[in-house]
């Protein structure tokens, strides 16, 4: 055999291989059945971790000074970005199971488009928050070696009780001037104005914590839709194959129900 003959024949052996799929030998019920299993596992797995990060939360609240603050405008519209990514995703599974192909494509680019979208408007959000007090400072010591410092409470910017306002076991303190006292000292005797300037942030600090993480959970989110668009583009995906655009939309779904609930859990419950 010539060496032309045995590339041709190694090239061959290998496409085959790359065409095999694991669940070529099951059943179309057992592969649509261990898809979904398989997406359920990796859900609930998310679960758990924000689970404990919100069962930090939790606890820190009850012992700590706790800010309370506004979401910025941006946050609503990512919001409405994810509702609507949701909702471009469910008409996207039901062209293709009705053999729109090209719809299909067109729906999960609108998905893919709105997804970034949410993740531009959520790192937007962080910023306005960072930037009226509620992130960290940088400073550089004499070395010119970087410090990151999370801000105390006295760093927020902005209107008390309209724009934020700081809880401390379960009551809002009262700012009277530059001070701030306990709501039972009505009496204004005892002010505890040097503890809010150097309490560190921990209400900032989780926040960030939970935008960033989902914001990292989101992306391999994005990353599956990519690949899923590749393969509804491809015709691999298509009417009769149409599982793995459904999990896709199960956990990107389930993103989306978890950002709106860790968004009114973090600005009107905690």
């Amino acid at each position: 055999m010539s060496t032309e003959e045995n590339n041709l024949e190694l090239e061959a052996k290998y496409s085959t291989a790359r065409s095999v799929d694991v669940f070529d030998q099951v059943s179309e019920d057992v592969k649509i059945r261990t898809k979904k299993m398989l997406m359920w596992f990796i859900i609930f797995a998310v679960v758990m971790l924000f689970a404990g990060i919100t069962s930090a939360l939790i606890v820190l609240y009850g012992k700590l000074m706790w800010v309370h603050i506004n979401p910025p405008a941006i946050l609503w519209v990512s919001n409405l970005l994810v509702i609507a990514s949701s909702l471009s995703l469910i008409m996207a599974v039901k062209a293709l199971k009705k053999g729109n192909q090209k719809g299909a494509m067109t729906l999960t680019l609108v998905t893919f488009l709105l997804g970034l979208s949410f993740v531009f408007t959520q790192n937007s959000g962080w910023g306005k928050l960072a930037d009226i007090g509620m992130g960290y400072t940088i400073t550089e010591n004499e070395h010119g070696l970087k410090a990151y410092r999370w801000n105390a409470l006295g760093r927020i910017k902005g209107e008390y009780d309209k724009d934020y306002w700081i809880e401390y076991q379960g009551q809002p303190l009262v700012k009277d001037g530059n001070e701030y006292y306990r709501a039972s000292d009505s009496g204004r005797l005892d002010p505890v104005t040097t503890q809010v300037m150097t309490t560190f942030n921990a209400s900032g600090a989780l926040l960030s914590v939970l935008i960033y993480v989902h914001i990292i959970h989101l992306f391999f989110g994005i990353i599956y839709l990519a690949v899923n668009l590749r393969r509804v583009a491809v015709g691999k995906i298509s009417q009769n194959n149409w599982i793995s655009l459904h999990t896709s939309g199960m956990y990107w779904h389930f993103m989306g129900v978890l950002w709106l609930y860790l968004f009114f859990f973090m600005f009107f419950v905690y």
